[in-house]
């Protein structure tokens, strides 16, 4: 379906209205979707995105700020979603040994586990994106690249 069609909107403006309208629609579309999934884990797209970023780093402890600079959502309290994280079981929380006013953070077993279990839902998530060829998507990625390049 077209932009147009989705949001009862017969013109735009110019070609670069259209593609920033579109650009939102999409993402809220795809943020949508990953709502409904992730709400059978208990878990924000914020809460899952810190999630992810330890479980990259494997054992390795990072300090919060070094996860806020990763974060997707750079307005995300990134402080309040450790914490949140950290009542739920998912990361530990240790004094760090070179800055004793810092504090590292490590994914627990239960949060990997919770991830693996999560990784089959959430590669059928990325299907959607399936209907763009592998080139197309690569092509894709690189234009948004260049997209916010430009700013």
């Amino acid at each position: 379906m077209s932009i147009e069609t989705d949001i009862k909107q017969k013109k735009f403006k110019s070609p670069y209205q259209r593609l920033a309208v579109n650009l939102i629609y999409t993402t809220n579309w795809m943020l949508y979707q990953q709502l409904e999934f992730l709400r059978e884990f208990d878990l924000t797209p914020q809460q899952f995105n810190v999630l992810r970023i330890l479980r990259g780093q494997g054992s390795t402890p990072m300090k919060v700020n070094e996860i806020t600079e990763r974060m997707l959502d750079k307005t995300s309290n990134t402080s309040r979603l450790v914490d949140k994280l950290l009542s739920k079981e998912l990361l530990i929380r240790k004094v760090c040994p070179s800055d004793r006013r810092a504090v590292d953070v490590v994914i627990t077993q239960k949060g990997l586990e919770l991830l693996k279990n999560m990784d089959p839902i959430m590669d059928k998530w990325e299907e959607n994106m399936h209907s763009l060829s592998p080139e197309e998507a690569e092509l894709l990625s690189k234009l948004l690249d260049k997209l916010r390049v430009s700013q």
